[in-house]
């Protein structure tokens, strides 16, 4: 054996002791962790499974006291098959999850805050590196970098006095690709804290098919590496929130609508809730943890769609008879109409007034412009063209792109009407030929992308690596 693979092995078994000192297993009977019931006892069908030596003998005192006849039991089938042949999968309607074990907690004394209130960054600070990575949006960018940092402020002080800060959770409201989710993530990342990031259209009523509402939680604290404390300081953001609207008209049961907003209110308030550890349902086999969720930042975005016509209908009403009238079509070209959005637009559209009063901080995003989508192509660090000059720069090759050709490529990006995210698949339409092309000869120095190769009236001005040197002397 090499000198490296020993290396790997020490250094993999190091890991695997790391993380046995950092989580401790979970019994699955009565859901303590090892550090209160004790030394846990794998079962060997499966290592994962754990019983405290309490929950044991009480098994096996149930069967020696009854009249349960095991014996018979191991004629017909035995262990391997009620767990894991034909039988077992029909006993075990959900598999073993993966991961079963929580993250240890510390001692007392060695208790440190995970947010310190001289770390937090001020919101002109937050707003700055949001402006690295998101073009626009000012307004947006400016009021979630102060209800973040008021509300990580609220989280490090832990209400040190009698004066209790409320929750600043959010509501984002804009037009699909207007970046929701990506304002979401980039705050996260800046941020340092556990993000997790759902879907309403899957939720529904509890004990019915789809994802329950402690699902959100549950994702949680998975991407905080089932570690409790850390999970309970993240942030949730919850898209399409839209969809769970209050159906109208409707004779048959609200299970994904009305029912799942009531649901939410205790999460976005702040309460205790169950949640399955390493798995996204509750079953017999999983055991569950409790989260808190006072000091989680909820953030719930939608595109809203027929919001427009619901504020417009209530902005044509204040005069709609007389000389003094105004026409109908007065606001059919008012910019940037949804700013004009108030709670009872949000309660006409079929959100319910518990479920607006949890979320106190409603804004909207402003939809792309060309000259937006021209400076997201170009200015971000992680810009779209900058990744593709990364791409080529790895083959010595270098790709520029002429204003015009950037210009073109916004301006097919409104006629999709999906914002942001029809410029990638439109680069990747006109880039395709030259990825596949470019390593076949390495006498390639630099491409240039134009407008008529965008508007398939040309091609891309190619130059050699020989025409490159001639034009530096």
């Amino acid at each position: 054996m090499s000198d490296d693979n020993k290396k790997d092995e020490v250094m993999e078994k190091t890991s695997d002791d790391h993380k046995e000192k950092e989580y401790e297993d979970i019994c699955y009977v009565c859901r303590r962790p090892e550090s209160k019931a004790g030394k846990m006892i794998h079962l060997p069908m499966n290592n994962s499974i754990c019983i405290c030596s309490d929950c044991m003998q009480k098994s096996l005192d149930t069967m020696n006291n009854s009249n349960f006849n095991y014996s018979e039991m191991m004629n017909q089938m035995n262990l391997q098959d009620l767990f894991g042949g034909p039988l077992g999968n029909n006993f075990m309607q959900d598999p073993v999850p993966k991961s079963q074990k929580i993250k240890k907690k510390k001692p007392k004394e060695e208790e440190m805050p995970m947010i310190d209130l001289k770390n937090i960054p001020a919101p002109h600070i937050i707003k700055s590196q949001l402006d690295d990575y998101v073009i626009g949006q000012e307004y947006a960018k400016k009021v979630m970098s102060v209800a973040v940092y008021n509300h990580y402020k609220r989280v490090a002080t832990n209400t040190m006095d009698d004066i209790e800060i409320e929750k600043s959770n959010m509501l984002m409201i804009g037009p699909t690709g207007s970046g929701k989710t990506y304002l979401v993530r980039t705050l996260a990342r800046l941020l340092n804290v556990p993000l997790a990031i759902t879907d309403a259209t899957s939720l529904t009523e509890a004990g019915y098919i789809g994802d329950d509402i402690e699902s959100v939680v549950s994702k949680l604290l998975a991407a905080a590496d089932n570690d409790v404390e850390k999970a309970q300081q993240g942030i949730i953001f919850i898209d399409e929130i839209d969809k769970i609207a209050k159906k109208k008209n409707t004779t048959s049961r609200d299970v994904s609508g009305e029912s799942v907003q009531q649901g939410l209110l205790k999460l976005l308030e702040g309460s205790d809730v169950e949640v399955p550890v390493g798995a996204s349902s509750k079953n017999a086999m999983v055991p569950l943890v409790t989260v808190n969720t006072r000091n989680i930042l909820f953030i719930c975005g939608g595109a809203f769609p027929d919001l427009e016509n619901i504020i417009k209908e209530r902005l044509n009403k204040k005069s709609s008879m007389g000389f003094g009238a105004d026409l109908n079509d007065k606001y059919d070209k008012v910019p940037n109409i949804m700013d004009k959005v108030t709670i009872e637009d949000l309660r006409e559209f079929g959100m319910i007034p518990e479920f607006i009063g949890r979320l106190p901080i409603i804004f909207t995003l402003q939809g792309l412009t060309k000259e937006m989508l021209v400076e997201i192509l170009k200015e971000p660090k992680n810009a779209i063209l900058k990744q593709y000059q990364k791409l080529l720069s790895l083959d010595e090759v270098d790709l520029r792109f002429d204003d015009g050709a950037i210009e073109a490529i916004a301006e097919k990006a409104i006629e999709k009407k999906t914002g942001a995210r029809a410029l990638r698949s439109i680069i990747e339409e006109f880039m395709l030929d030259i990825m596949y092309e470019i390593p076949k000869d390495d006498n390639i120095g630099r491409v240039t992308i134009t407008r008529a190769y965008i508007e398939n009236t040309g091609g891309p001005l190619i130059e050699m690596r020989g025409v490159r040197a001639l034009e530096a002397k």
